[in-house]
């Protein structure tokens, strides 16, 4: 399959790649795009091999290219040894591949002995759930770690409170969604957060959400301007809908 690919493109590819994954500055699109060999290098050379090894970089290009590679060497891995942490691997490059059937199943299938309660992959099993939509499964699953400290203002209580609502358990929901108001973060789960007032009649709250993220926004660092400006426009968006009732 490779062999379609120049090589060029395929260095350009994978630095586009981590630019995005990495939230480099645009500067870096602009380089790989309008002097594709010699600003990949660049790229490379500043920006890449200062923070991993060659080997690394050209595993990452081939996974970036064939997306089920992960799945395949995880497989592999698994059915030499039969462990734990091969098992969950399986189950995280499903996850990556949006593959949530599979990933529950190899996840399911790890909490087993000392690992019957692991956070981690309990925590990953509940964001399948969501993803697939089995908000009764995802209740069933928090309701069993929701007592660990770990589980307090975690991404799985703000999943849980989402799927709380979803049943219409709304009280439930309400306490464990405001956990993720939390100044200078969460803006897109505060935004979300500050829909649920609303739809749920609580309007005040609601815009008291939107107010703060909107002044945190006036003080960010521009890099966060660049990773957020979606969200805080929609944050604004969502404002002016209020003010305009």
């Amino acid at each position: 399959m490779l062999r379609f690919y120049s090589p060029v493109l395929i260095l350009q590819i994978y630095c586009l790649y981590h630019a995005y994954k990495n939230k480099k500055d645009y500067f870096w699109y602009l380089i790989i795009f309008m002097v594709p060999l010699l600003g990949a290098i660049l790229y490379l050379l500043t920006q890449v091999f200062n923070k991993t090894d060659l080997e690394k970089v050209a595993d990452e290009i081939v996974t970036i290219i064939v997306p089920s590679k992960k799945v395949k060497d995880a497989e592999k891995r698994l059915a030499f040894a039969d462990t734990f942490q091969n098992r969950v691997a399986l189950a995280d490059a499903h996850f990556e591949n949006a593959d949530y059937e599979n990933a529950s199943k190899h996840y399911e299938a790890a909490l087993k002995g000392n690992f019957k309660k692991d956070f981690y992959v309990m925590a990953q099993m509940i964001s399948a759930m969501s993803q697939s939509q089995n908000y009764e499964e995802v209740i069933r699953l928090a309701d069993e770690i929701k007592d660990k400290h770990e589980f307090k203002n975690s991404k799985s209580q703000y999943i849980y409170g989402l799927a709380l609502d979803k049943l219409g358990r709304i009280e439930e929901a309400e306490q464990n969604l405001k956990v993720i108001d939390q100044r200078y973060s969460n803006y897109g789960e505060r935004l979300t957060l500050a829909k649920f007032y609303y739809k749920n009649g609580k309007r005040a709250k609601a815009v008291e959400v939107l107010d703060e993220i909107i002044i945190e926004s006036e003080h960010m660092t521009k890099p966060n301007r660049r990773i957020y400006r979606q969200v805080i426009t929609n944050v604004r968006k969502f404002r002016e809908e209020l003010d305009n009732e």
